[in-house]
């Protein structure tokens, strides 16, 4: 087994501030709905609907089959977002907002997830958080919209330590290129500016 270099990278969404209006995050993989998954989140939230559970009146409806729950839908299409901008840096779901369903989804659909800002602002009474509010869209595999959902968040700001690293590793970088007699990592002798450099880290923590 290699040896590690010390260094972690911590699987994460992004905080407030990586958070870009305007831009399309497209989230991956995508989903594939089976019968048991219709099944099974229909009966654990106690929702009877024929159109769900009972195949032979379904075949008698204009859609002649059975339809996922539309809940389980918009589940996991903001499921499907978390791992890009959520996982741990959300404090909490704030709510949902104008929700449509221009497609029904079919057992089998494959379920692709993306997600647009739009608006986020600072927490007025909640240092370090910010509110965000997302739409989500859901297409199945053949490109069509089966979903659309806003909802807002409460998401965490950047803390101060995940800032500290990148000061400690420069200045780790740059002692060394001192002992060694080498220009620093900007190009510039390792015994200039280092005073501002550890200013700079005094401040933020």
């Amino acid at each position: 087994m290699s040896e590690s270099t010390g260094e972690i990278v911590q699987q994460r969404g992004l905080w407030f501030e990586e958070l870009r209006t305007g831009v399309l995050y497209k989230h991956s993989p995508g989903r594939t709905i089976s019968e048991a998954d219709n099944t099974l989140f229909s009966t654990l939230t106690m929702n009877p609907q024929s159109l769900h559970l009972d195949a032979a009146f379904s075949a008698t409806t204009e859609f002649g089959e059975r339809l996922v729950n539309s809940l389980l839908t918009m589940s996991v299409l903001v499921g499907l977002s978390v791992g890009q901008l959520t996982q741990g840096t959300i404090v909490a779901n704030l709510g949902f907002g104008d929700t449509r369903f221009p497609a029904p989804v079919r057992h089998g659909d494959t379920i692709y997830g993306e997600t647009v800002i739009l608006d986020k602002r600072l927490s007025s009474s909640r240092p370090g958080t910010g509110i965000v509010k997302f739409e989500h869209t859901a297409r199945n595999q053949r490109g069509e919209v089966v979903a659309v959902v806003t909802r807002s968040t409460l998401m965490r700001c950047r803390p101060a330590s995940e800032d500290r690293p990148d000061i400690e590793s420069q200045s780790a970088e740059e002692g060394e290129a001192d002992r060694q007699g080498q220009p620093d990592s900007t190009g510039q002798p390792a015994n200039e500016g280092r005073a501002d450099l550890r200013g700079q880290a005094g401040a933020e923590r």
